[in-house]
This record gives C-alpha cells, structure tokens and sequence, in this order.
C-alpha cells in the first residue's frame, strides 16, 4: 500500500534581530526605521535602535516634538556645519617650525558650498536664531544649558527657547528644501 504523501511545510528562516540586547547601563535609545543595509531588494527596511545621548535634534525628533521636515533640515545643517570646519587651519606662530611639514589642505568645492548655505542661514535665522541653533545642534546644549548660558534659568525661558528653536529648524527646512512656504 502506497503511503500518503504529506506536504512538506517549508519552514521559514528566523528573521534576524539586529537589535542590540546588551546596552550600557545608561544607555539613551530609541527605535527607529532605516533602509536594510543587506537588503536582497531595494526598499527593505529593518528596526534599529540609535543613541540619544549626545543628539537633542533625536530626542526632539524620538519625542515627536518636531516632525519630520525640521529633522531633515538640522541634520543638513550640521552636515553642512561638519563639512565647512574642515577647512584651512590658522598658522600658529607658537609652534616649532618643522622642516618637511605638510602642505595645507586646499578648500574644497563642498566646503565652499557648504560656508555659503551656511552663510544663508545664518542671514534668515538671525543673529539669536543663529545662535541658538549653534548651541543645540553643534555644541549639543540642552533647554536648560542654553537658559543657563544665558542667565535665564527659568522654565518659561525654556519654554521660549524650545518654541524658537522650532521656528529656526522651521526655517532650516524651508532653506535646504526639505518644505515649502506656507500661503
């Protein structure tokens, strides 16, 4: 008697978890999508986990306190930022000359359009708005270090400086093209 024949469960691979399980003990993160590194098809996407430490713009963007297009608009603005401090160095009369030194790096063309967005947003931002951005994107101060630097300390300059801080990523987005104007 001929035996029946079973259908063969095609048992499926694990899905793998590049989650970190094993996090400092005062570790800041949170869970965020990205496009798949080792994707097989373009569009893939994977949950990964990114540190908050040292990145109020993330914690801001983790929290939901600013939407995508202000998010967008301050990672440009400290790429920019990263891009124009690597430019020529001052010469320090102070130091040993040394013979054979290396030559000074050329300006690139990246970071001279970088200085001029740069330039640009620090004319629409203003002098305060500037200022502040400076101070939380690039120097990664918090509300209350800002206040502080400042001698305002309280939490309704606080609340002052998170509102502006919203209206320059605002204008960072309309700058870098991330959103339009509104009518």
């Amino acid at each position: 008697m001929a035996q029946a024949r079973r259908s063969r469960l095609h048992k499926r691979q694990k899905i793998h978890d590049r989650r970190s399980t094993d996090l400092p003990r005062n570790a800041e993160v949170a869970a965020i999508e990205v496009d798949d590194p080792l994707a097989l098809e373009p569009g893939e996407r994977i949950v990964t986990l990114r540190s908050l430490r040292n990145d109020p713009l993330g914690r801001l963007h983790s929290h939901h306190q600013v939407d995508e297009a202000q998010y967008q608009g301050g990672r440009a603005f400290q790429e920019d930022w990263e891009k124009a401090e690597r430019g020529p160095r001052a010469v320090d009369p102070t130091r040993e000359y040394v013979d054979g030194g290396r030559a000074r790096e050329p300006i690139t063309e990246r970071q001279r359009k970088a200085v001029l967005r740069l330039n640009r947003a620090e004319r629409e931002l203003g002098a305060d708005g500037s200022a502040l951005v400076h101070e939380v994107l690039i120097l990664g101060m918090t509300m209350e270090q800002v206040g502080q630097r400042r001698g305002l300390a309280t939490q309704r300059w606080a609340d002052y400086f998170s509102r502006r801080l919203r209206e320059c990523l605002d204008r960072l987005a309309l700058i870098y093209g991330f959103a339009t104007e509104r009518r």
